[in-house]
């Protein structure tokens, strides 16, 4: 359980990281406004709630690991880091330009607080769960945290890190679905529809649990029976709202991946600081 002011704060904090990728993708940049948005939830509560990591130490060993499967959504991430201290600020603008550390996907050699190169999507639970088993090696109780999307569910390499996980029991490793229901090419169940995830999760022996992506205090939740369950790996199948608190892009594939109009910008920046100025004043 989390108090109405740690609640607040989250809230807030995922309302900055939105305004964060509004801004990184003012015109004339091109980049994921859908899926970086729709998982601010998520990164907000595992960066400022959940995990344990020093920004002024950031391969120190016993830190928390966190693999964003989904590395087209690394603005999220990007910002998260920002605002914890990893970096300034200020630089979260000169993404995707040359000569800046901050590209479209993570990279490890280049970013601090990166764990891995992602956005060959399939392949960051398989590489959480190589991380998962060092800790166990090391004696070492840190935590390993991937968010995937839910498109990204429709690749192999998925479900056979699935089955690896559970079974070397992995109860370190929490696997996070951001199940916002679209894919680049439109919605999911039209596209390749996998059907029910959570029994399919559980099918290859994940303790999973669902939950509402956008609500803060349902996530700690989730995160807290995670971390009493033992003997299998967990999944949390988040549902989420592609484009979240930018009301032209919401449930719109067309921004999975695009740029924003000077006037489409000024209305994102209006929407997400609507919503940052009422997650102050609670």
């Amino acid at each position: 359980m989390i108090s109405q002011e740690q609640t607040s704060s989250l809230r807030n904090m995922a309302a900055r990281i939105r305004k964060d990728v509004v801004d990184m993708l003012a015109p004339p940049k091109v980049g994921h406004l859908g899926g970086s948005s729709s998982c601010a939830e998520i990164v907000a509560v595992l960066y400022f709630h959940q995990m344990r990591h020093d920004p002024k130490n950031p391969h120190w060993p016993q830190r928390d690991r966190f693999i964003m499967s989904k590395g087209h959504s690394a603005l999220s991430q990007y910002a998260a880091l920002a605002e914890c201290g990893y970096f300034p600020v200020a630089e979260l603008k000169h993404n995707k330009e040359l000569g800046c550390r901050l590209q479209g996907h993570p990279d490890l050699q280049k970013v601090p607080g990166i764990e891995a190169n992602t956005g060959s999507l399939g392949q960051g639970l398989s590489v959480g769960i190589g991380l998962a088993l060092s800790a166990r090696l090391d004696a070492s109780d840190s935590r390993v945290y991937v968010v995937l999307g839910d498109g990204e569910l429709s690749e192999g390499q998925v479900w056979e890190a699935a089955m690896a996980a559970a079974a070397y029991r992995l109860d370190n490793l929490v696997a996070i679905v951001d199940n916002n229901g679209l894919m680049a090419t439109g919605p999911i169940r039209e596209r390749m529809d996998i059907g029910r995830i959570k029994e399919k999760w559980e099918a290859f022996g994940w303790h999973a649990v669902e939950v509402d992506g956008h609500d803060v205090a349902s996530l700690v939740s989730a995160l807290e029976e995670a971390d009493q369950t033992r003997n299998c790996p967990t999944v949390i199948i988040a549902h989420t709202v592609k484009g979240k608190g930018i009301p032209f892009a919401e449930n719109k594939a067309a921004y999975h991946n695009a740029g924003m109009s000077q006037e489409e910008y000024a209305l994102a920046r209006r929407a997400v600081e609507q919503i940052l100025d009422g997650s102050e004043k609670k």
